[in-house]
């Protein structure tokens, strides 16, 4: 812990964190304690724009699951982030995450990697709009689904039976009538590349990389890892369980992230 605080306190730390950072606001994690995937068969991109049947069946689940989302507060974690951030010790965050918990603790120029749930886009005029209006337009349309129960999925929906969701009705683009899609990126679809070189410029010009509550399994994160290694950058991993990325770290710490950070705040204040 104090090799982690001595590299924070150089400053010039460029955060990456992922969902393990959120599960202690209540949002569960891709894999969890056993390391397995929890959702068999996430959605892509190409299933969502070609399918009528999958998208209604996306939006009955992401219905239901956005109160949770929404409902959700920063933790300890999140919080620390902000805090080291205020103090100047950060360079900048990048959050593979899409529940928009590091600017509810108060970050500032937080490049979201994978886009924001509280945003839509429509795939037609691509306007964006704010999640509440089109929530606002799904409760007028679906009376009473608001009180089903659901366990929540990482990526802010729930589980649904197929059955159930074939009932839900979906809204379109209420300026061009096209198809409305959550402003984050799907499988099977590409990170806006300028979005993608504002990280390896982050990554490459930090003093330490460190990454929280990651396992790193995807591409999308774990590419900027071996960049930061490429580049000489220390690279610091804050996950329960091994990391895709351990290999390249400089230190490695297996310990719950809201109390990790809180005490790394407490070193280098």
């Amino acid at each position: 812990m104090a090799a982690l605080a001595d590299l924070v306190a150089d400053g010039d730390v460029v955060v990456l964190s992922g969902a393990g950072l959120s599960t202690e606001s209540g949002i569960p994690d891709y894999r969890g304690e056993t390391g397995r995937r929890r959702r068999a068969e996430p959605m892509t991109y190409q299933r969502f724009t070609g399918d009528a049947a999958a998208r209604r069946r996306y939006w009955a689940r992401s219905h239901l699951g956005w109160r949770h989302i929404a409902g959700a507060r920063p933790n300890a974690g999140h919080r620390a982030v902000a805090e080291l951030q205020r103090r100047g010790l950060l360079a900048g965050i990048i959050t593979q995450n899409v529940d928009g918990l590091h600017q509810a603790a108060g970050a500032d120029g937080v490049v979201e990697l994978h886009g924001g749930l509280d945003r839509v886009v429509c795939l037609g005029c691509g306007e964006r709009t704010p999640r509440t209006r089109l929530e606002e337009r799904l409760r007028a349309a679906n009376p009473g689904w608001d009180a089903r129960p659901g366990m929540i999925n990482p990526d802010g929906d729930a589980v649904l039976s197929d059955a159930d969701a074939a009932s839900f009705r979906t809204v379109d683009c209420a300026r061009c009538g096209g198809l409305l899609k959550p402003d984050v990126i799907f499988f099977g679809e590409n990170v806006p590349p300028a979005r993608v070189r504002d990280c390896y410029a982050l990554t490459e010009s930090a003093g330490t990389l460190l990454v929280l509550g990651s396992s790193l399994t995807v591409l999308s994160g774990y590419r900027f890892v071996r960049h930061a290694a490429r580049h000489r950058v220390p690279v610091a991993i804050v996950n329960r369980g091994a990391t895709r990325g351990d290999p390249h770290a400089l230190l490695t710490l297996d310990a719950p992230l809201g109390a990790t950070l809180e005490e790394l705040v407490a070193l280098t204040s």
